[in-house]
């Protein structure tokens, strides 16, 4: 490979890193807004009793949504309440990628480098190679 191809590549792949930062920034800037202005607009439509009107061809108008969660350390005794109640099924477990990969990563190293049979058919894996990029040390 080429030299001057390498180094082509490698700018590229740093501005387009960079720039994707500051996208996540800007996208991160621009939802905070969103919110004030949606909090801010919401406030004053209640307190003008408006559900709704139009402004330049677009309907603005309020809505309401209801969200619950569990109580902060309580997840289990929720969970036990919806099960003695018959309402296991909305229930449902789920394993966190990552840890499910670090650990198959770890199973795979104790059994000589393979994946262990009961995970057989239970789990994919394979391998991404990408370049890793950081400031370097001067």
């Amino acid at each position: 490979m080429e030299e001057t191809t390498l180094f082509e590549w490698a700018d590229r792949l740093k501005a387009l890193r960079d720039r994707k930062d500051e996208l996540e920034a800007e996208l991160k800037q621009i939802n905070a807004e969103i919110t004030t202005a949606d909090l801010n607009l919401s406030e004053l439509m209640a307190d003008g009793e408006m559900n709704n009107f139009t402004r330049a061809g677009t309907m603005f108008y309020l809505t309401s949504n209801f969200h619950a969660s569990a109580a902060a350390g309580r997840k289990d005794e929720l969970f036990d309440a919806l099960r003695s109640e018959g309402y296991g099924d909305l229930i449902t477990e789920t394993v966190n990628a990552k840890s499910l990969s670090g650990f198959v990563k770890e199973q795979i190293t104790e059994n000589d480098d393979t994946l262990p049979d009961w995970l057989h058919g239970l789990v994919n894996v394979f391998e991404k190679t990408t370049v890793g990029v950081r400031k370097a040390a001067r």
